[in-house]
């Protein structure tokens, strides 16, 4: 070496000074190598793996040309450089090699620089790590020939004047190009900037700044958020893995073969043991049968096993490789900041070191932290990326899956099972995956400091261990014992979130009764029993909490006591503790993390089981359904065979029928005789036996029960297809739809709720024909298109859609009926039975045949009136008849009408009968589309009134108000607070008290050496640190008890407030708020504020005085520290407001984009057989994975939000840890080891604490958020006060009068007004009748009299009174309705019938006799104590309907209201009602608001409302003599004069 360089190599005695230098001939070589060997190791691979994945060419952009001229700059200085050293002038002795091997080398490095700069061009992302990282090692090792050539300049300026500038330059030149590839250059194809950032701009994730930026300017929408790239996508991670998940779960599916035959094999070869004569005994027999079941449930429990791991890992290895690696450097570089700690403190105490060795110190102690910083980060980036593609991966798998399931396999799931597997099994997954790698490292970390901490302090460290793993336990049985109380409480929750939800369901009738106040108190009593367990909880977590502080307090006492007393000769010095405690606080991680990953692992151990389960689930098997193009007939069946479950015998059997195109064939047949099976079928929905079905061309379905998506009335029609006017406005006609277009708000653009919430029965039938009709397809099945719609409706449909002059005549028809009036239109008739077919044939034929057919129908006209229609009497015979075709709904006339009938009847009877002719209506209403259509543009922005029944939910954007922080502090209490602060405070005063005589005791070991150290001063030593210790735990204890007891407080007032704001709330609140939206404050918000925000405020507080506390130690060792702080906490905050302002929305992005997957999934899994049917599954897929995309992109922004801050906040901690080193380095001379060891180990730690400031804050102002919701409805306007000052007489209203004076009224103030001006006078006893049309206001009258409503004008006047004047409930509690729809609570019957306890047993007896109910009850093995359930679903509709006779029976109010109260019961019971209400109500005066004419025949007057205004008020005889419309009524409903009201 000594020849090639003409100079020393190596001398340690350039280092042996106070100016160090390295000899000029190792710059010259090694370092010189090191850059150069690491290029040209991985520039062949970086080519060849540009030329593997290249895509199309890049524009060429200013910094790469900037970038080509800089290295063509730098191989012309290494030219010159070559040519200089050939020319000079040697003198005495020859040119040393090193000077023209070195340009030689550097010519060919740039050359192959230039090249593979050129080829970044193909790729992506243009700045390659490589090159990057290259251009840094070469700078570095470059710094060293540097310094050194401009020391030598100094000193003797001649000396290689022109080499050193040509070094110079080229130094130059190569700081420029690392300079420009730090910039990212974006390519034009790709819109995520991720992927074309360049290396620096990656590992410090500068690339989101532009996002960050844009979120604090302005909240986040989702177009804000840059879209995932193409390879996390969920279409291409479905297909990556399905790839591997194939032949896996082919494997696993044959190993499951395997066991199956295994353990058929074993019971046969014991049953084959036995002898012949035994076998036929019957035990024997018995047994095989018990053994085949036994081994039939085994074969359904089995299923294929894990598979699912193997195809995950498959897809993910890279990634997962690649982050194992960036912690395995992490993880070893952790190791390294406490040997220089001990090395620093070795260099203060040691006055002779040099400088220059402290500065590269703490300089390798920043550059350690910093490399240590970017592989965590990248780690965790890679990580929960990886998390999210597995969810991603496994939502999507999920939902193809559902789409293709067999119906077997899916009936053994319920719609909220398949939804959790999306929602809570991916999500474990996804936590697992982002943790896996601690399984090892958290080892790795525990022997390395165990390793490192043994050579400090030898054995007495398993002490110190001891204590930590003897702590596990402990915390694992608290947490256990937790999670038990945790159970109960979900247990109250649950009751207590039912009874808000029957509350909000029945609000109605509390209000009406004025019952409110019992409920609360249920609530209230409910309430008190969780709050008390959450206290439990609370005290738990209190000691768990102080047991983990504590933890290394009483490490560092019990490891240093053992230390100092096992042995006279070892004395604690700086070095060792505080190398020790920094060792410790490494190993308090792992230790409480190992547990942690090990339960998520065993969870999710579960999870992937189930999704095993549900993915390896058999497919629908449709080989038996042909499809065909050429075939002369429409369908064809060939002695097929289908059945529901394999192991059942079959439902269709042995049926053959060819059905011609273009024929109308209707199917009928009795309750059960398979009419829905056959066509299930034919859709290939069941499983095939034997024999197949051909289908010629494609099919579109309307099922019985209709399906409906959640949006617009125009999409549900258009099902995905082009829309296309005419067409449209032609089905919406033909399917009567266009009269509920007028009524529902918004027209055809109105939108429909979840499951079709807000349409009748009716109306999403006929929705659900439209979209079929709409659909071009060649065959329509119809199962019972005409059941839910009422008769003359369905005349309407047969004649203008399936009919023979309908608009889908000429097409294939197949038609699911029971009603006999069409069948003589219909082509061909299948007569089925029992599964099979019993005749077929057209309806002459079969009347000439004879059959069975002709019988039923004989008999069904014999009972039926004169237009064919089926009267109620019917003789029960046919229903007992095997065949017999029993009359459905539309056969019966509307008084026995099932509620659903009974709206769309009057929606009917509105249109067809109101005084303008049907046509013009019609018409307007196209008009006003195609209006609408013009306009859509305009209109866009403002919505039709009311078209939005639901006002969207108030979503926060920006900060949570301060004044919310105030109000839940102000709910703890004001001195609570005061003193859980200064108890803290007092802890961290105990913490620096404890560090500062560590650090005295350490400076023992300077003044006594080891055989003169006294005893007492030990023992003093030892005791008042582990004093110190045992304070610090007491104070925290305090405080978090303190703590807990006050946020249980404010639990408890924040929930009370809420409640009975609620309650008080007007009716009008309710109409306009979905009840999922208040039920959700009670449960989610609620449980926000009790379990999460009081953890997450008491952390930030912690966090805070731990942060506070070291700086004050760092500023008590060198003040000059102070000034350093103030810019460092300035960046601090700036990225914590930057960032918290852009997670925040994230935060809410993510869980308002994750919502519409879940919803999405359940629809399709309800609408499966439609979607089969229209063969609409691929574009069902789309719309899921553009669902899954945008949830991904919110989910993968939010992760990197997390990383772009840990990043910036690691730096300023890694920037805390090198001021304070270098400052210890340069006051050197006045501080000893002890301080530094002090200030370094706690400066080591800020940067952890310094980042989970920012996440508790974050976290603190997402929980506080619920404070803000709830505070929302706490400020919820209230109705009028309960009770007020002005009272009236505890008897009134005795005469029951009243007076409506010019009363008006409206729903919302922005709506029109309902009541138009009402007078007239209701003497005492009167009966009096309310009649009208649908909308006219009947139902109005009773709110008003309630004050349901308030008045809008004019007053109400009970016994003169006006009731506007007194309290609502003196009001409500002397007035008694019969409601429309009977509302009961969970709860006993006597709570239901009085839940204040007023009365007695025999009161309440006698009241259930009056209402025919006392035999039921008396018959109850409870009575009274009897448990109605939920909604009082055990009890049938007309016993709900008495039981709230008997409520008013009990109540005796002088004035009782009747709300259409018997539309929902038999005749029977109706006339029962009747009975008890002419002979009990005889002295009170009684409104009844009819639907049956005939009930209020023999009112006293009739009150006949259209529009909001009386037009008719008399006597019944007046009103049917002159013809007014009261008469037309009667007419139509066949009552001739008022005697005529029998039936």
């Amino acid at each position: 070496m000594e020849q090639y360089c003409n100079s020393t190599f190596w001398n340690s005695s350039f280092l042996d000074r106070p100016e160090a230098d390295l000899p000029l001939c190792f710059e010259q070589t090694v370092l010189v190598w090191i850059p150069l060997g690491f290029f040209w190791l991985f520039a062949p691979w970086q080519l060849f793996s540009v030329f593997r994945s290249r895509t199309k060419k890049s524009s060429i952009t200013k910094f790469y040309i900037a970038k080509q001229v800089s290295v063509v700059f730098l191989l012309i200085l290494a030219a010159i450089d070559l040519s200089l050293a050939l020319t000079e002038d040697p003198g005495q002795a020859t040119v040393a090699p090193v000077r023209y091997t070195n340009p030689i080398l550097y010519m060919c490095t740039w050359l192959l620089v230039l090249v593979v700069q050129h080829s970044r061009q193909w790729c992506v992302q243009k700045n390659s790590w490589f090159l990057s990282t290259f251009w840094i090692l070469s700078l570095f090792c470059g710094t060293f020939q540097f310094q050194t050539l401009i020391r030598a300049l100094l000193q003797d300026s001649k000396s290689n004047m022109a080499y050193s500038c040509l070094y110079f330059v080229s130094y130059g030149f190569q700081l420029i190009i690392l300079i420009l590839s730090a910039f990212s250059e974006s390519s034009d194809s790709s819109q995520n900037p991720s992927s074309t950032a360049s290396f620096l701009s990656s590992i410090t994730f500068s690339w989101f700044d532009s996002t960050v930026l844009k979120g604090y300017k302005h909240p986040l929408t989702v177009e804000d958020i840059w879209e995932v790239d193409e390879g996390v996508t969920a279409q291409s991670l479905v297909s990556k893995l399905e790839s591997f998940m194939t032949k896996d779960l082919q494997k696993a599916k044959q190993a499951l073969q395997r066991r199956r035959q295994k353990s058929q094999r074993n019971p046969e070869a014991a049953l084959h043991g036995l002898d012949k004569n035994q076998s036929q005994s019957q035990d024997v027999l018995v047994l095989e049968d018990t053994k085949k079941k036994k081994k039939k449930s085994e074969t359904t429990k089995d299923f294929p096993k894990s598979w699912l791991v193997k195809a995950l890992f498959k897809t993910f290895y890279v990634v997962f490789l690649k982050s194992l690696i960036l912690k395995l450097i992490h993880d070893i570089l952790l190791f390294l900041s406490p040997q220089l700690l001990k090395y620093l403190i070795a260099f203060v105490k040691d006055p002779g070191t040099y400088p220059w060795v402290g500065y590269i110190c703490a300089i390798l102690m920043f550059a350690v932290a910093a490399i240590q910083s970017f592989c965590l980060q990248g780690y965790f980036q890679m990580c929960f990326m990886l998390g999210m593609s597995v969810r991603t991966t496994v939502i999507a798998s999920v939902y193809k899956k559902a789409l293709t399931l067999s119906n077997l396999t899916r009936r053994q799931y319920t719609i909220g099972e398949t939804v959790n597997l999306m929602s809570v099994d991916s999500q474990k997954l996804m936590d697992v995956t982002n943790y896996i790698h601690l399984v090892w490292s958290s080892v790795l970390q525990i022997t390395l400091s165990i390793f490192f901490l043994w050579r400090e302090l030898g054995p007495s460290v398993l002490a110190g261990i001891g204590v930590m793993v003897l702590l596990i336990p402990i915390n694992g049985l608290l947490a256990g014992k937790g999670r038990k109380i945790q159970v109960k409480n979900m247990k109250y929750k649950d009751k207590r979130l039912k009874i808000m939800n029957e509350i909000l369901n029945g609000i109605k009738i509390l209000k009406y009764f004025a019952w409110e106040p019992s409920f609360q108190e249920q609530v209230h009593g409910l309430r008190k029993k969780e709050l008390k367990n959450l206290l439990r909880f609370g005290q738990m977590q209190t000691v768990m909490i102080f047991t983990l502080q504590l933890t290394p307090v009483l490490v560092s006492v019990v490891t240093f006591s053992v230390y100092v007393l096992v042995s006279s000769s070892n004395i604690l010095d700086a070095e060792k503790a505080f190398t020790s405690i920094t060792l410790f606080n490494i190993l308090r991680f792992p230790l409480t993390m190992l547990p942690m990953v090990i339960t998520s692992m065993l969870q999710a151990s579960v999870s992937v089981d189930r999704i095993e389960k549900y993915l390896g689930g058999d497919d629908l098997d449709t080989s038996a359904i042909r499809r065909v193009n050429n075939f002369d007939k429409a369908v064809q069946f060939s002695e097929a065979s289908f059945t529901w479950d394999r192991d059942m015998e079959a439902t269709i059997r042995d049926v053959s029928l060819d059905i011609k195109p273009g024929h109308l064939v209707a199917v009928v047949g009795t309750v059960g005789s398979g009419k829905s099976s056959l066509i299930s079928a034919m859709l290939g929905e069941m499983e095939n036996v034997h024999g197949h079905v051909t289908i010629k061309g494609t099919t579109a379905y309307v099922p019985q029960q209709s399906w409906i998506q959640n949006g617009t009335i125009k999409d549900n029609v258009l099902f995905g297809s082009e829309f296309n006017e005419k067409k449209y406005q032609q089905v919406l006609e033909a399917c009567a739809l266009l009269p509920d277009l007028e009524i529902l708000p918004g027209g055809d653009m109105a939108e429909i709720g979840e499951k079709g919430i807000n349409l009748s029965g009716g109306q999403k039938q006929r929705v659900s024909l439209a979209r079929a009709a709409y659909q071009d397809a060649d065959i329509y099945i119809l199962d019972d298109p005409l059941s839910a719609v009422d008769a003359h409706v369905g005349k309407h449909i047969f004649n203008k859609v399936v009919g023979p002059q309908g608009l889908l005549n000429g097409k294939t028809r197949i038609l699911v009926t029971h009603s006999i009036h069409f069948l003589p239109q219909v082509d061909e008739i299948v007569v089925l039975g029992n599964g099979t077919i019993l005749e077929k044939g057209s309806y002459q034929d079969l009347l000439d045949k004879k059959g069975v057919f002709a019988k039923n129908l004989k008999r069904f006209i014999k009972h039926s009136g004169p237009e064919g229609e089926a009267t109620v009497n019917d003789d029960s015979e046919e229903e007992d008849d095997g065949c017999g075709l029993i009359p459905t709904m539309e056969e019966i006339p509307e008084d026995a009408a099932s509620l659903t009938m009974k709206r769309e009847n009057s929606l009917r009877r509105t249109l067809s009968r109101s005084s303008r002719s049907s046509s013009r209506h019609v018409k307007s209403l196209k008009n006003s589309l195609k209006i609408k259509n013009v306009n859509a543009l305009k209109k866009e922005e403002e919505l039709v009134k009311g078209q939005k029944l639901i006002k969207k939910e108030f979503v926060e954007s920006g900060k949570v108000k301060f004044s919310i922080y105030l109000k839940y502090l102000q709910a703890i209490g004001w001195w609570s607070i005061f003193f859980i602060i200064l108890i803290y405070a007092l802890n961290f005063v105990a913490y620096i008290g404890s560090n500062l005589w560590l650090s005295a005791w350490t400076r023992d070991a300077e003044k006594y050496n080891s055989t003169n150290y006294p005893p007492s001063q030990r023992d003093t030593r030892i005791g008042v640190f582990g004093a110190l210790g045992v304070i610090q735990g007491l104070l925290l204890f305090i405080a978090s008890i303190w703590s807990v007891y006050g946020c249980n407080h404010a639990s408890k007032t924040l929930h009370s407030q809420l409640l009975s704001n609620i309650l008080r709330a007007p009716m009008s609140f309710f109409d306009t708020t979905p009840t999922g939206r208040i039920v959700n404050r009670f449960a989610g918000d609620i449980s926000n504020v009790d379990d999460m925000l009081p953890v997450s405020l008491r952390s930030w507080v912690l966090c805070l005085f731990g942060i506070i506390s070291t700086l004050v130690m760092i500023c008590m060792a060198t003040p000059v520290f102070a000034i350093i702080i103030i810019p460092l906490s300035i960046i601090y905050i700036s990225v914590q407001v930057f960032y918290v302002a852009t997670s925040r929305q994230l935060r809410r992005l993510d869980s308002v984009t994750k919502s519409p997957i879940y919803s999405h999934f359940s629809e399709t899994v309800s609408g499966l057989p439609v979607i089969r049917a229209f063969d609409h599954q691929q574009r069902f897929l789309t719309c899921n994975e553009s669902r899954v995309n945008t949830n991904q992109k919110c989910v993968f922004s939010w992760i990197t939000s997390n990383r772009w801050l840990a990043i910036r906040l690691e730096l300023v901690g890694n920037l805390v840890v090198f001021c304070s080193a270098l400052l210890l380095v340069i006051y050197k001379n006045s501080l000893t080891g002890d301080t530094v060891g002090f200030v370094l180990s706690n400066a080591l730690n800020i940067t952890q604490t310094l980042n989970w400031l920012v996440r508790m804050t974050s976290e603190a102002e997402t929980n506080i958020v619920a404070v803000e919701r709830i505070n929302e409805y706490i400020k919820v306007e209230n109705e009028a006060p309960w009770v007020t000052e002005k009272r009236p007489p505890a008897d009134w209203p005795r005469r029951g009068e009243i007076q409506f004076n010019n009363y008006q009224v409206r729903y919302r103030p922005e709506l029109d007004l309902v009541l138009k001006g009402i007078t007239c006078n209701i003497k005492s006893t009167e009966k009096i009748g309310v009649v009208g049309r649908t909308g006219a206001g009947k139902s109005s009258l009773t709110n008003c009299l309630f004050r349901i409503l308030e008045s809008a004008g004019g007053q109400i006047l009970i016994d003169g009174i006006d009731i506007a004047s007194i309290g609502l409930h003196d009001l409500r509690g002397k007035l008694t309705i019969i409601p429309q729809d009977p509302i009961l609570f969970s709860g006993s019957l006597r709570m239901n019938l009085d839940p204040f306890n007023k009365y007695s047993d025999e009161e309440i007896w006698k009241a259930l006799e009056l209402a025919h109910l006392k035999s039921f009850v008396s018959g109850l093995p409870l009575g009274l104590d009897h448990e109605v359930s939920e909604g009082g679903d055990n009890l049938s509709i007309g016993q709900r309907q008495l039981l709230c006779l008997g409520r008013a029976v009990l109540r005796k109010s002088k004035i009782l209201v009747l709300d259409e109260a018997t539309a929902a019961v038999d005749l029977g019971t109706d006339s029962l009602i009747q009975t008890t209400i002419r002979s009990e109500f005889s002295q009170c005066t009684v409104i009844t608001i009819a639907h049956r004419l005939h009930t209020i025949m023999d009112s006293d007057k009739i009150m006949v409302l259209d529009n909001g205004k009386i037009v008719e008020y008399g006597s019944p005889e007046e009103l049917l003599s002159n013809s007014g419309p009261f008469y037309l009524m009667a007419k139509e409903a066949g009552i001739e004069n008022v005697n005529n009201t029998e039936l």
